[in-house]
C-alpha cells in the first residue's frame, strides 16, 4: 500500500499482533492493489463491462466505496483510475518521476461510479465500459479498521494501528491517558484520541512533474485534474478510518471555504491547512499545542 504500518500494543501481545496484522495487510494488498496485474482489482478493471464474481473482500470494499461516493455527492470518487493514469500516477509512487511527458489527453472526470452494478445475491460486480476503479485510500483505511477488529478477536484491548495517513485506536492507554497523536506536516499539533480514527489527505508528499506541470494524487472528480482548492492538507477525526478517509478527501476537494461546512454538517472534527499556511480547526478539534519532548 506504499506505506509502513505501525502497530502499538502491550509488549506481551506485540509478536502475535504484528504477525496477524502484517498478514492482513498482505492479503488486502494482494487483492486490491491496482499496481499488481494479478490482483483481483486489476482483473475487475480488465473485465470491459462483464460481471465478475468477486471475493467477499473485493465486494465489501467496492460496496463501501460506492456508498461513500453517494454520501458525498461524488466528491469522493473511486472511479478516477483513467485520470490518475493520464496525469502520470500509473505506477507505484516510488517509480513516478519527472520522465513523464506533458499529457495531451483530455480529462474524463468522475461519475463513473454511478454506473457500477453490484449484484449482492450473486456477489458480482460489473463496471461500465471504460471505467476503472482505484481503491487505494479507502482500502487502506478499511484495512486499519479491520486490524482493530482483529485485535479485538485476539482479545487485545489496547492498541493503535497506523498506515501512512490513516490511524485508529481501540481504547485508552492502560493508565487511562489518551493517545497523544501528532498530526500536521511538521507534527506541530497533538490530537488527544481516546478511541476512533484519524485520516489525513495532503498534496505535500505525493507530487511529481509531468512536463511543466506539478501534479499530485488527489483529483477533483469535477475536473479530472489534481485538485486546486487552495488546501494543502486536511486531517479528520471520525469513528472509523474509512469514514475519516472519505471525509478528508471530500473536504480537500471542497477547499477552505466550503470544506468546514461539510465537516460541521456531518458532525466531524477537522483541521484544514490552506496553501498560505493558515490552519482552521473545525468542530471539536483541539487548540494547537506543541508536541511534548
Amino acid at each position: 500500500m506504499g506505506t509502513e504500518v505501525l502497530v502499538v500494543v502491550p509488549a506481551a501481545d506485540l509478536e502475535l499482533a504484528s504477525l496477524e496484522i502484517e498478514a492482513l495487510f498482505a492479503m488486502w494488498e494482494k487483492a486490491l492493489s491496482r499496481f499488481r496485474p494479478e490482483s483481483e482489482l486489476s482483473t475487475l478493471n480488465r473485465t470491459g463491462g462483464e460481471p465478475l464474481a468477486a471475493s467477499e473482500l473485493l465486494f465489501a470494499v467496492v460496496a463501501t466505496a460506492l456508498d461513500a461516493a453517494r454520501a458525498t455527492g461524488g466528491l469522493f470518487d473511486p472511479s478516477l483510475l483513467e485520470d490518475l493514469v493520464r496525469v502520470g500516477y500509473d505506477t507505484t509512487f516510488d517509480a513516478v518521476g519527472s520522465r513523464l511527458p506533458k499529457t495531451t489527453a483530455a480529462p474524463r472526470g468522475g461519475g463513473g461510479w454511478r454506473r457500477v452494478s453490484l449484484d449482492r445475491t450473486r456477489r458480482t460486480i460489473a463496471l461500465p465500459s471504460g471505467c476503472g476503479l482505484d481503491l487505494g485510500g479507502i482500502a487502506k483505511g478499511m484495512a486499519v479498521d479491520a486490524s482493530l477488529e482483529l485485535l479485538a478477536a485476539l482479545e487485545i484491548e489496547t492498541g493503535l494501528v497506523s498506515a501512512g495517513g490513516d490511524l485508529a485506536v481501540c481504547s485508552p492507554l492502560s493508565d487511562s491517558r489518551v493517545w497523544p497523536v501528532a498530526v500536521g506536516e511538521d507534527g506541530d499539533q497533538v490530537m488527544p484520541l481516546v478511541r476512533g480514527a484519524l485520516a489525513t489527505s495532503s498534496s505535500a508528499r505525493r507530487t511529481w512533474r509531468q512536463g511543466d506541470r506539478r501534479r499530485h494524487h488527489l483529483l477533483d472528480p469535477r475536473t479530472g485534474e489534481p485538485a486546486r482548492s487552495g488546501v494543502r492538507e486536511v486531517t479528520v477525526a471520525a469513528a472509523t478510518c474509512a469514514q475519516a478517509e472519505v471525509a478528508a478527501k471530500a473536504i480537500f476537494v471542497l477547499g477552505p471555504s466550503l470544506g468546514p461546512a461539510f465537516a460541521k454538517r456531518h458532525g466531524l472534527a477537522a483541521s484544514i491547512l490552506d496553501e498560505a499556511g493558515r490552519r482552521t480547526a473545525v468542530g471539536p478539534w483541539p487548540a494547537p499545542v506543541g508536541v511534548a519532548a
